[in-house]
């Protein structure tokens, strides 16, 4: 039997997929919706939670609830970058892109096969369909390859770290480790996203001929936002081409 708080649920869903209340419209506040169900607004929250977790609200805050507008789903391509080259023509789409000098610490130096401390230039990267997050990058250079201003003299370096792709020249190998989890209350907070709902995690180490690792990226997306395509490519022994 159905709780108070998937009544509330449905009744909303309901009034949003009919179009009775429309995408981008702000929802009444917690406290009306409360009055309005008669019930406390633990219970009108835990029906708006199971709205957040299927996309249909977001939580801006500070703002209230409102009605998400239809987002599609982006398309990461393994091995070389978060957008395929239909979606990543696509106007509506934009990334913003800020850089800092980091010190490597914790997984980091793991990853990178650097010292603790060593400087590293970090790209932080969040991709947007209008005002809604689609999803967060950080990526990570060695400063002697990389520098804070590589942007903005390098165009193809920026189209590429605008599709979360590999910044620097094609590695040698690309090692990419894929989870679901929960979000950190940071990734909860930049993508807008329910804390209880899972994020599609993608860990990404490029490597050059010499096996120095030259990038590792942290990629994180909303996992009802998201399509992986991962593609193997079998090399052929070339003595049984010629025979």
């Amino acid at each position: 039997m159905p709780t108070r708080h998937q009544d509330i649920a449905n009744d909303l869903r309901h009034q949003i997929v009919t179009g009775f209340i429309q995408p981008g419209e702000r929802l009444p506040s917690e406290a009306g919706l409360a009055d309005r169900y008669k019930v406390s607004t633990v219970t009108l929250r835990r029906a708006l939670a199971v709205l957040q977790s299927e996309g249909l609200v977001e939580k801006i805050h500070g703002k209230g609830n409102f009605v998400r507008r239809p987002l599609r789903k982006i398309v990461y391509v393994g091995g070389w970058g978060m957008l395929d080259p239909w979606t990543a023509a696509e106007a509506a789409l934009r990334v913003t892109v800020r850089s800092n000098t980091v010190q490597a610490d914790g997984q980091l130096t793991t990853l990178l096969k650097v010292p603790q401390g060593s400087p590293l230039t970090e790209f932080v990267c969040i991709s947007h369909e209008g005002e809604s997050p689609h999803g967060l990058a950080r990526i990570y250079v060695p400063i002697d390859l990389a520098s804070a201003g590589m942007l903005d003299d390098e165009p193809s370096r920026r189209e590429a770290v605008t599709r979360f792709a590999i910044i620097n020249a094609p590695p040698a190998a690309v090692r990419e480790t894929v989870c679901a989890r929960p979000p950190t209350s940071e990734e909860a907070s930049s993508l807008r996203t329910d804390p209880t709902t899972p994020v599609f995690t993608i860990t990404r180490v490029a490597t050059d001929s010499a096996g120095r690792v030259v990038e590792v990226a942290l990629l994180v997306f909303p996992g009802h936002l998201v399509e992986g395509v991962f593609t193997t490519h079998h090399n052929t022994d070339e003595r049984q081409m010629q025979a």
